[in-house]
């Protein structure tokens, strides 16, 4: 699947990465994992993968992950990057994933 970007806020640009892609019938299933970095110049998004969260990730924009445990009631934020993100984002950025996971138009494929 591919990255998602948007601004949280007025000033934070941030790449979603689903972590994980599962295929039924030959199409794809949406994640219940999203990595969290800071969008800058200096990621070519081809070089930031899925991650299984096994290892240490130590890229400076990192900045956790997002499990949706149940989708539209639990989700649990893992700040396990050199950044923490506070709770009004975290919120934003669960709503965000949200709107996109529940709009199959906005997938690209």
């Amino acid at each position: 699947m591919q990255p998602i970007f948007f601004t949280v806020g007025t000033d934070l640009p941030v790449m979603i990465i689903p972590d994980s892609q599962a295929h039924v019938d030959g199409h794809p299933v949406l994640t219940y994992t999203y990595s969290i970095y800071r969008n800058s110049k200096q990621h070519n998004q081809r070089s930031i993968e899925s991650n299984l969260h096994l290892t240490k990730n130590t890229d400076p924009d990192y900045m956790g992950y997002i499990t949706f445990e149940q989708p539209g009631k639990l989700f649990t934020y893992t700040a396990d990057g050199q950044q923490e993100l506070n709770s009004d984002e975290v919120q934003e950025i669960i709503e965000m994933i949200s709107h996109h996971r529940d709009t199959p138009g906005m997938w690209t494929l």
